[in-house]
C-alpha cells in the first residue's frame, strides 16, 4: 500500500455505535470520512434544530469528539452536558458551539469543517444533508409516527421509514467520498432511526449501491425494542434492502459470542436480546460472512471491540472484492 496515498475509508452512520467504531479505526493509516445523520430530534439537537432550523448537531457532536485528537479535557468540555434549571439545561456544550458557529459562518458545514480544526479531526465529519429533516415511520398498521426520537416508543412494528422534505439533497463531498471509497462500512448504529436516516438521502443512498468499493455491514450486537424486536441478522439486511431496492452489502460482521446470562437479564427489561446470526440465510443473500467475538462490556452495557473490529475493518483493504456483480 503506497505510503504517499492513504486508503480511503467512508464509514455511514449515527447513535452511539458510530463514534465507537471511529475510535478503533482512526489509530490505523486511513483517510476517514464519517456520514453522519441529523434526524435526531431529541433533547438538546432537537432544540436547537427547530429553534434554528439547522440540521441536528448531536450525532455530528459526538462523531468529531470521537475523531479528535485534543487534551482529554477539551474533549470533556465539548461533550459537556449543562444540568441547570434555566435555559440551558440539556443543552451540550458542543451542540451549542456548532450552532453558533453556524450562526456566525451562515453555513451548517462550514461551521462544521471549523469546528474540526479546532479539535484537530482525524478525518472529515459530513452531514447526510445539509438542511434540517424529518424522519417518518410507517407502521404496520398503517398510522405515521413522525420524528426520530419518537419512532422507537410508538409501541408499533415498523413497516418502512422515510424522510421529508421529498427534495433533499447530499452534499457534494459525501458523493466524491464514496464515488473514491476504498471502503464504505455502514453501521453499527440503530437500524431505523440511525442507519437508514443516512441511506434515505436519494442521491447518497445510490451512489452508495453503485460504488466499486467493498461494502460491510456492522450488524447490532443486541435487538432494539420499537425497531428491531427480534430480528437476525439477516432481518436487518433485508430491511435495509426493502428500502434501498438494491442488494449492495458485500461483507457482514457478526458478534459469535455467548453474552453472559446476567447481561442479558439487564437487557431484557428493554425486550433486547442477542441477535442470532443466521449464517445460512446470510450466505443466501450473497454476503460473505465475519463472524468472532466482537463485544466488550462497559459498566454492564454492552457495546462492539473497537479494536477487533478496527483490525478486521483495515484488513480487507487488502482482499479483492470476489462477485462484483453476483447481487
Amino acid at each position: 500500500m503506497s505510503i504517499e496515498k492513504k486508503p480511503r475509508i467512508v464509514i455511514i452512520g449515527g447513535g452511539t455505535g458510530l463514534p465507537v467504531l471511529l475510535r478503533g479505526i482512526k489509530k490505523y493509516p486511513v483517510d476517514i470520512t464519517a456520514i453522519v445523520t441529523v434526524a435526531d430530534d431529541g433533547g438538546s439537537s432537537g432544540r436547537i434544530r427547530d429553534e434554528m432550523d439547522i440540521p441536528s448537531p448531536g450525532d455530528i457532536r459526538n462523531v468529531m469528539a470521537a475523531l479528535s485528537d485534543v487534551e482529554p479535557l477539551i474533549e470533556q468540555m465539548f461533550q459537556h452536558r449543562f444540568k441547570t434549571s434555566n435555559e440551558l439545561a440539556g443543552h451540550s456544550l458542543g451542540n451549542l458551539i456548532i450552532a453558533a458557529l453556524t450562526s456566525i459562518t451562515g453555513d451548517f458545514v462550514h461551521a462544521i469543517q471549523e469546528m474540526s480544526r479546532v479539535l484537530n479531526v482525524r478525518g472529515k465529519v459530513l452531514p447526510a444533508a445539509n438542511q434540517s429533516v424529518v424522519l417518518h415511520a410507517e407502521m404496520e398498521d398503517g398510522t405515521i409516527v413522525s420524528g426520530e426520537s419518537k419512532i422507537p416508543f410508538s409501541g408499533k412494528k415498523i413497516k418502512r421509514v422515510f424522510l421529508t422534505p421529498e427534495v433533499i439533497h447530499p452534499m457534494p463531498e459525501t458523493i466524491r467520498a464514496i464515488r473514491k471509497a476504498d471502503l464504505i462500512v455502514v453501521g453499527p448504529g440503530s437500524l431505523y432511526t440511525s442507519i437508514l436516516p443516512n441511506l434515505l438521502v436519494p442521491e447518497l443512498g445510490k451512489e452508495v449501491c453503485n460504488a466499486k468499493a467493498r461494502k460491510v455491514y456492522i450488524c447490532n450486537l443486541m435487538t432494539q425494542a420499537g425497531e428491531t424486536l427480534d430480528f437476525t441478522a439477516s432481518d436487518h439486511v433485508k430491511a435495509i434492502y426493502d428500502h434501498m431496492d438494491c442488494s449492495f452489502i458485500d461483507t457482514i460482521l457478526v458478534n459469535n459470542e455467548e453474552i453472559p446470562a446476567n447481561i442479558q437479564e439487564k437487557y431484557k427489561e428493554e425486550l433486547a436480546k442477542p441477535v442470532v446470526y443466521d449464517v445460512e440465510k446470510l450466505v443466501a443473500l450473497g454476503i460473505d460472512v465475519i463472524y468472532d467475538k466482537f463485544v466488550t462490556y462497559h459498566d454492564g452495557v454492552i457495546r462492539h471491540d473497537t479494536e477487533k473490529v478496527a483490525k478486521i475493518l483495515y484488513s480487507l483493504l487488502d482482499q479483492p472484492l470476489m462477485n462484483v456483480d453476483s447481487k
